[in-house]
């Protein structure tokens, strides 16, 4: 079987045999610099052994990608983040009082928004795939600010609940298609740490929203309540973000106007040699869904469930966890300052080290135990005032390890998946399931379990520890699978090397750990 539905590796020639549903390249320029590309995907020994590019320009093509496209989708993201999670802290200013929430009418609010994530996640990420992420990526910004200003002047519950409806549909397909972006521009061991810096905007944007916060809510003598200049403050920022993005993003690296024709050509053959086995691939819905017939896709798949309770838990409530330590409204928000920068900083190195090391999963697994750890110091305080330092660490390590997974997570599915069609269905379902698991997050973190919160923390610790123990059976099976087709290569080393038999493609490929 084809490792994760991906098709045969293919082989490419630098100066005639490369694939893109792109117009042709003049190659003459470029012959200089390069070597055949002979297969896809390589084993664990450096590309440069497979693709001979010249460094000088490689580092050119790395360097302007990263300057245009990286700061650009943080700062996009870092407003999606806002737009999503700002209802947690508008609740420490009281937002359910002055639209006289009452029960679990706060959980509600925040459980509809998984529904229409889910649902539209999918479909909206084939679209971006289908008319270019480009133009779909400014669109559902537009859409969430819309929806992030229009909460402002909600004066009901029920209005408010509508206006989560529809946020949910506008924030669904804005991670995945960001993700499928990235991976259209970057070679394997070159994805971890842009998503990282990437998603570190997200732990940003959560430290952004506390000091945000703690200037908003100190307004005086305004006629407005400070969580409504909350929403205006953030869904007109995110509207201004999504209406630059048109100007400034390339569609792909055959369009890129920053790069010379040189360095479009060469990033075009480092994206077949080692991501997209053919770049721009017309989309093929019946193509794309084969991915979920390979078992791997279902592991992945099992694993972001497992990531996706942490990771809301902490990303919703942790106003509220930090509440617990005795802080006045303001200084609570400021206080989640902090933890969300130091789980950028650890994000940013563990990802680094993954790209170095080309391996994921140990990684991913040492991020799943930090916010265990972190869950089960905070559950077993019980004097908070007399260990309110140990409580406050506890914090740190929750937000040190719910971005960690979610980031090599997303390069580790895409680095062994070249379809483009396949890979952006694997991340349209798996990126919005891990959100979904929000449903859970959100009902056990309870009224009624307040300060504490022991179930909330038990049950997201409990789903923390068996994501993690996924991840290393995952890992294991990909490193004894990859033992298997060194032998099988071993026994076809008598054949031609011009024959492309399926066993000796599928020999070659080797999962990237």
């Amino acid at each position: 079987m084809d490792p994760a539905g991906s098709g045969n590796p293919r082989k490419y020639e630098a100066t005639s045999d490369y694939k893109s549903s792109s117009q042709d390249h003049d190659t003459d320029s470029t012959t200089s610099l390069l070597t055949h590309c002979h297969i896809l995907l390589t084993d664990d020994v450096s590309v440069d052994e497979v693709v001979d590019i010249d460094p000088e320009i490689e580092q050119s093509i790395c360097f302007k990608l990263d300057w245009r496209l990286l700061p650009a989708l943080s700062i996009m993201y870092l407003f999606n983040s806002l737009d999503k999670s700002n209802l947690g802290n508008a609740k420490t200013d009281g937002i359910d009082i002055d639209l006289g929430f009452t029960g679990n009418q706060y959980n509600t609010l925040l459980s509809v928004f998984y529904a229409p994530y889910v649902l539209f996640a999918f479909p909206l990420t084939l679209a971006g795939k289908h008319y270019g992420v480009t133009r779909i990526l400014p669109v559902l910004m537009f859409g969430f600010g819309a929806m992030s200003l229009l909460s402002a002047a909600c004066t009901n519950w029920s209005s408010l609940m509508a206006i989560r409806w529809f946020l949910g549909v506008f924030e669904s397909a804005f991670f995945p298609l960001v993700i499928f972006y990235l991976t259209t521009f970057y070679r394997r061991g070159e994805l971890a740490k842009r998503l990282a810096i990437f998603y570190a905007a997200s732990n940003i944007a959560s430290a952004f929203a506390g000091l945000l916060s703690f200037a908003v809510f100190s307004i005086e003598g305004s006629s407005l309540k400070g969580w409504q200049w909350l929403f205006i403050i953030e869904g007109a920022g995110t509207i201004v973000v999504g209406m630059a993005a048109v100007f400034v993003l390339p569609p792909d690296v055959t369009s890129a106007s920053f790069l010379t024709p040189t360095e479009r050509h060469v990033a075009l053959l480092r994206i077949q040699c080692d991501s997209s086995s053919i770049v721009n691939e017309p989309l093929n819905v019946r193509e794309a869904v084969k991915v979920f017939k390979h078992p791997t896709a279902w592991g992945w798949l099992a694993i972001e469930i497992c990531l996706g309770v942490p990771l809301q838990s902490v990303s919703v409530f942790l106003p509220q966890i930090v509440e617990r330590l005795g802080y006045s409204t303001v200084k609570t928000n400021l206080f989640t300052v902090a933890p969300n920068i130091s789980g950028a900083l650890v994000l940013l190195l563990f990802s680094f080290l993954s790209d170095k090391f080309r391996v994921r999963s140990p990684f991913i697994a040492i991020g799943f135990a930090f916010p265990v750890i972190g869950f089960m110091i905070y559950l077993l305080i019980a004097d908070i005032n007399a260990h309110i330092d140990a409580a406050y660490f506890a914090c740190f390590l929750m937000t040190a390890g719910i971005a960690l997974p979610s980031v090599l997570l997303s390069a580790w599915f895409s680095n062994n998946v070249p379809s483009e069609n396949k890979r952006a269905a694997l991340t349209g379902v798996g990126v919005p399931l891990a959100n979904l698991m929000g449903l859970v997050s959100v009902n056990v973190f309870r009224e009624q379990d307040r300060p504490r919160y022991a179930l909330a923390l038990i049950v997201t610790a409990a789903f923390g520890a068996v994501g993690g123990i996924i991840t290393v059976l995952m890992g294991a099976w990909m490193k004894a699978d990859n033992a298997r087709r060194e032998r099988i290569e071993r026994q076809l080393a008598s054949i031609s090397e011009t024959d492309t038999s399926d066993s000796k493609m599928e020999a070659r490929f080797r999962w990237l750990l």
